[in-house]
């Protein structure tokens, strides 16, 4: 059967203090909201169907690169009629999924059964068993187990309040079937809305069956209103990626204190330490080795690298055998071929470094290509900015800078060259040669120090 998906995303979340609207706040990097899309688009759905209210505009602007249909939710009455802005467009024959922009760790597995539980007479609901279910409407069931209603807290007497299956507001149902229930919603509660989970009882007045699908991971249907919430959820998430990555292989030093905002693919035998954070799509070779307090975003490391303490790259594809760190910063564009060694405190960006060559210490390197078994000594900089343009520097194969020695670019470096410590080198040098360019040493007799009055 046809799955058409609605997302309600239009709460303003005022609980969050924040100008940001409730389905845009953070999770791992993203806007809950995309998580949610995501987890709609995975199940295959043949149309994804988001109902937006409060930030509208906002919520769509971020979420644009997303393929789904918008429904505006001008005025807010409740869950119930929030789906009923939504159900014109979709057709009788198809079943519906209704998930919510702030309920984002549900897995595909458990809307899998959701949907396989539902039918043309049949409506599912999802469940689950909770410690403390202060919040949640309650699943009611019959004498024989069977789901008669959904009760909400507000309107729930102290027998109904003390069940501890709740509901958790995701439901598959039949189009047509769900478009008859809607119609014949009322605001008769305390909220004076239309209650969604109403069309449970209207089920079963109908003769149809209704499938309670208990998923036994209560974290999965956390939802998010607070900026507590928010926390508890982020570390749920934490805690799942991390999982997934340790059932795959990786050691983890601390399965507490590692943050997977994206992707992350990982070979053989990969080691991670405390306070990792991997962003957007990074993929690590065999045997690489992450040290403590890194940062890495949309970078390929190759096998057997490693990475020292305290370092970040960003943008980076790295070749395999290299060591980079402590310290070091690897920006967009650069390219590090195999057993390319970066040192502390060093920063390249828009850069290509040769197989085997070697940045060490306090160094910029920026728009430069540096051949095989470079040496780059200390506190080096290439100066490739005139204050208008970006220019390059290109260091050929063999060449050795010694410290403190400026690159001023556009310049090249030729093979085997050597440049003297403490140089400033403006033209082109000759390969397998020394040069220097160093003001004369100079003592002044008689200077004095200034001295404040």
């Amino acid at each position: 059967m046809a799955v058409s998906t609605i997302i309600l995303a239009a709460g303003q979340g005022t609980r969050m203090h924040s100008d940001l609207p409730k389905v845009l706040q953070p999770l791992a990097g993203r806007p809950l909201l995309a998580h949610v899309i995501e987890l709609a688009e995975g199940v295959g759905g043949d149309a994804v169907y988001v109902v937006y209210g409060h930030g509208g505009e906002q919520v769509r602007e971020a979420l644009a690169d997303h393929d789904v249909r918008w429904v505006p939710q001008a005025e807010q009455f409740g869950t119930g009629h929030a789906v009923m802005q939504a159900m014109p467009d979709i057709p009788d024959e198809h079943l519906v999924l209704v998930l919510y922009g702030d309920v984002p760790l549900v897995s595909r597995l458990t809307l899998g059964a959701l949907l396989k539980a539902a039918g043309d007479d049949v409506l599912a609901v999802l469940t689950t068993e909770h410690g403390d279910p202060t919040g949640y409407g309650r699943i009611v069931r019959g004498e024989d187990a069977s789901v008669r209603r959904i009760v909400e807290e507000k309107d729930a007497s102290p027998e109904v309040a003390a069940i501890r299956e709740i509901n958790t507001g995701l439901l598959a149902s039949p189009a047509a079937r769900l478009r008859k229930w809607l119609d014949a919603l009322d605001k008769d509660n305390t909220q004076r809305e239309y209650y969604l989970t109403d069309i449970v009882a209207l089920a079963v007045a109908d003769g149809c069956t209704v499938n309670a699908v208990r998923t036994p991971a209560s974290d999965e249907v956390l939802g998010v209103n607070d900026k507590l919430q928010l926390a508890e959820v982020e570390s749920a998430y934490r805690a799942r990626k991390a999982r997934e990555l340790m059932q795959a292989g990786v050691t983890l030093s601390d399965p507490v204190r590692i943050d997977v905002r994206g992707t992350l693919a990982c070979g053989r035998d990969v080691f991670i330490d405390i306070n990792a954070v991997f962003e957007g799509d990074v993929t690590l070779g065999d045997r690489v080795r992450i040290g403590p307090n890194v940062l890495i975003r949309d970078s390929e490391l190759g096998d057997d690298v490693e990475v020292r303490p305290c370092s970040l790259i960003d943008g980076a594809v790295v070749a395999a055998g290299c060591t980079i760190g402590p310290f070091a910063r690897l920006r967009p564009g650069t390219q590090l071929a195999e057993s390319a060694r970066i040192g502390n405190f060093v920063e390249i960006k828009q850069s290509d470094i040769g197989a085997c060559s070697k940045v060490n210490h306090l160094s910029y390197i920026g728009d430069t290509t540096i051949g095989r078994d470079v040496n780059v000594g200390a506190g080096t900089i290439t100066c490739n900015y005139d204050g208008a343009n970006k220019h390059r520097t290109e260091i050929c194969d063999g060449a050795f800078i010694g410290s403190g020695v400026e690159l001023i670019a556009p310049v090249m470096i030729g093979a085997n060259a050597t440049i003297g410590a403490g140089s400033t080198i403006s033209k082109n040098t000759e390969a397998g040669k020394l040069t220097m360019a160093r003001c004369r040493q100079a003592t002044v007799p008689g200077w004095k120090r200034p001295t404040k009055k």
